[in-house]
């Protein structure tokens, strides 16, 4: 198991959906482990976020980023590149968290870094189970690196 925290796991959530946040905000809600949800609704606003650009500054540096591939301004691809090539921000762990099951997309996630790939499931039920399969392994199993 994962070492006890002092502080809540920081969650970057970046995602376009509204539907999308609101359930992965209700199931966080209720997870074992204290974790604050954090959300950019596009690509740019994220690495604002991350890099802690105006308005942003005061914002605590992620443990774990959830991606979209599909989002406005800069797709999860381009994201995780800019991610990747930051020596301040390459060991984020990232997963990629998306509606896409093309395999160009997992091969293309994997090669510029992604931690894992997970396909978004439709069902409401099959996507509250994914939420919380993330959290259990990467939020319960998992030892994620510090961001101090």
């Amino acid at each position: 198991m994962a070492a006890m925290r002092s502080r809540p796991v920081q969650i970057l959530l970046v995602e376009d959906s509204p539907g999308d946040v609101r359930l992965t905000q209700e199931v966080l809600k209720d997870a074992t482990i204290a974790s604050e949800l954090h959300v950019a609704g596009d690509g740019q606003e994220a690495l604002e976020l991350l890099r802690g650009d105006d308005g942003f500054s005061e914002r605590p540096r992620p443990d774990l980023i959830l991606l979209d591939l599909n989002l406005p301004r800069m797709n999860g691809h381009e994201v995780l590149r800019e991610l990747r090539a930051d020596p301040e921000l390459c060991r984020i762990p990232v997963i990629m968290l998306t509606t896409s099951s093309s395999a160009a997309d997992v091969e293309s996630s994997y090669a510029l870094g992604a931690n894992c790939f997970i396909t978004k499931p439709i069902d409401f039920g099959c996507f509250t189970e994914v939420v919380r399969a993330i959290e259990q392994f990467w939020l319960r199993i998992v030892c994620l690196p510090s961001t101090a």
